[in-house]
């Protein structure tokens, strides 16, 4: 592996392509991705306790998300800053009590169900947490913790080593955990489920820790048409599971021929290899944003998680074939469920489902891909098989393959039913159904700047500024016009759109509803005379004549999802001395 001296170098190199994956030396500690939920379970009985412990509803909203299995409400928010913290709050002592009583594991043990009451033990301590059970986002999962110790989820869950909540726990204290068990506990390595996964490049700007993700700094993303497999975006729901390639099968259910197995090699010489160059989205790209108009829950990402790829794989729509679908299914089946091997401490797996028509669509271009750029899948994009759905938000390109479903119903996954769903501006978590939104697949028409970047500063004496970057809508719809503008949008010049490295000839057009790569855009604007700051703007427009909205409130939404209005940002001017 090559090593990086300075981050900056990586820009500094003539073609980014030519990176491999390069190793950082540092240590990576994350905090997780968490799943929103929303949980208005208020009883008269937690009502009494709330007071009795001199707490308001604020406090009882924190609580909900204590001990989320599957993702909990506290999370939303936490970022680099406070994750990289989460080694030291980990380890921050808990203090004993000598005045509660001291318990046996074996006592603690016998509290598993609500009737006998529901115990856990964390770092010595012993705590009665059933009037919390029914609070629980993630349901009954709190129950597999139940008499036992809290450390293998919180492990998996890092999001509970913060102060806040360790200060929450202890209200629920009721004793200790007798010395020779506490000894016992520790002879136990903790089991750590990320620890296994695969080291990153140091350039990427880290959201999350555990599970990982993390998006290039933007000015890279401009600098190459394919983004270099290091560097792409990282979006991870639970920890990276090892998968070795010559046990690997992935089985296609729901079919009436029965369940096919193929393995690895199967995928390889059993069907046409297919490649298609590709740009995944996550919904929450640009979230930042909305946070600025209203705080939303969800990872604070900038406008780096999105990026270009080449895939290539089998097709789906072969795969099917294969497995016994023909055109009589389409009379009863309407979706194609995926799951991962990726899993979470009670086994559930990351799920999701698209269309059945884009599934088998001669056009829709859907692989089962096992090369990234012309290599083998990195772990951190789904090792050694994952779903590459062209055209659609990136949290249906399930990673790391494990099954498919052919079946009349979508997917069942938290991802897809609770999750990843847009809703009006006046719709808040006391009133949001989640059921009441389809699940998003195709993106909206998407741009932004990526070169200047907000808050930088260009010399009187240059006389012009040059802005570079991308734009990219869903559904295989091509972008046809970047519109930029340094004037906050009084006038606009058209940027000239590129689909290919400069000094690479262009790449071919893409068939009508089979754009499914970005377009780079560069446009250099003479510097007003007068001003002293620009604003610099810019939107763009499909070949279906989608436009981006002019401004972020009006499509605000609690999970801060579908961020797309016109991108800005503001550079400064500096005079030069001698005009001074």
């Amino acid at each position: 592996m090559q090593k990086i001296s300075a981050m900056l170098l990586l820009r500094c190199c003539q073609s980014l392509t030519r990176f491999g994956p390069l190793k950082t030396q540092r240590h990576l500690e994350l905090a997780p991705t968490v799943t929103s939920c929303a949980v208005r379970l208020w009883s008269s009985r937690e009502e009494q306790r709330s007071n009795q412990h001199g707490h308001g509803p604020s406090w009882r909203h924190a609580l909900v998300g204590l001990l989320a299995g599957t993702g909990a409400v506290l999370a939303y928010g936490l970022h680099y800053q406070q994750a990289e913290r989460a080694d030291s709050i980990r380890e921050k002592p808990v203090v004993t009590d000598s005045t509660l009583p001291v318990f046996s594991q074996e006592e603690v043990s016998k509290h598993r169900l609500l009737e006998d009451g529901v115990w856990v033990t964390y770092k010595g301590s012993v705590y009665d947490i059933t009037e919390f059970v029914a609070m629980h986002p993630g349901g009954d999962k709190i129950l597999l913790a139940a008499g036992g110790a809290l450390e293998p989820f919180w492990a998996l869950y890092a999001v509970h080593n913060q102060d806040h909540v360790l200060d929450i726990l202890s209200e629920y204290k009721v004793g200790e955990l007798s010395t020779e068990d506490q000894k016992k506990q520790q002879t136990v390595e903790s089991s750590d489920p990320y620890s296994s996964d695969p080291e990153r490049h140091s350039i990427l700007r880290i959201n999350n820790l555990k599970p990982f993700n993390a998006e290039p700094p933007p000015e890279i993303l401009s600098d190459s048409y394919i983004t270099p497999s290091a560097v792409f975006f990282k979006r991870n729901h639970l920890p990276v599971p090892r998968v070795d390639p010559a046990s690997y099968q992935l089985h296609i259910e729901g079919l009436p021929g029965g369940v096919l197995t193929l393995s690895l090699e199967d995928l390889k010489t059993r069907f046409p290899k297919h490649t298609i160059t590709a740009t995944l989205q996550c919904a929450g790209n640009r979230r930042s944003e909305m946070n600025k108009v209203k705080q939303v829950k969800g990872l604070n990402w900038g406008i780096a998680a999105i990026s270009n790829a080449t895939w290539s794989g089998a097709r789906l729509r072969d795969v099917l074939q294969a497995a016994g679908y023909s055109a009589e299914t389409s009379q009863w089946a309407r979706h194609v469920q995926f799951e991962g091997l990726d899993k979470d401490v009670t086994g559930t797996t990351y799920g999701a489902s698209i269309p059945l028509n884009k599934a088998v669509s001669e056009e829709g271009d859907v692989l089962l891909a096992y090369e990234m750029n012309g290599e083998d899948l990195p772990a951190d994009h789904g090792y050694p098989v994952r779903v590459v759905v062209p055209g659609t938000v990136g949290a249906r390109n399930v990673k790391w393959l494990g099954k498919i479903i052919v079946s009349a119903e979508e997917s069942s996954s938290h991802w897809q039913q609770n999750d990843y769903k847009g809703f009006s501006p006046g719709t808040d978590w006391d009133t949001v159904d989640f059921k009441s939104a389809p699940a998003i697949q195709e993106l909206p028409i998407q741009s932004a700047i990526t070169q200047p970047a907000d808050g930088a500063v260009v010399d009187r004496s240059a006389e012009e500024v040059t802005v570079k970057g991308y734009a990219w809508s869903g559904g295989g719809r091509e972008v046809v016009r970047v519109d930029v503008s340094v004037d906050g949008g009084k006038t606009w010049q058209v940027a000239e759109l590129r689909s290919s490295d400069k000094g690479q000839a262009p790449a071919p057009e893409p068939a009508p509803g089979r754009a499914w790569a970005w377009k780079l855009w560069e446009v250099t604007v003479p510097l007003p005379a007068k001003d002293t700051e620009l604003e610099i703007i810019c939107k763009a427009v499909d070949n279906s004549y989608n436009m981006q909205p002019d401004s972020v409130p009006p499509i605000w939404n609690l999970r801060g999802v579908l961020s797309n209005a016109w991108h800005r940002v503001k550079v400064k001017i500096r005079e030069d001395e001698e005009d001074e």
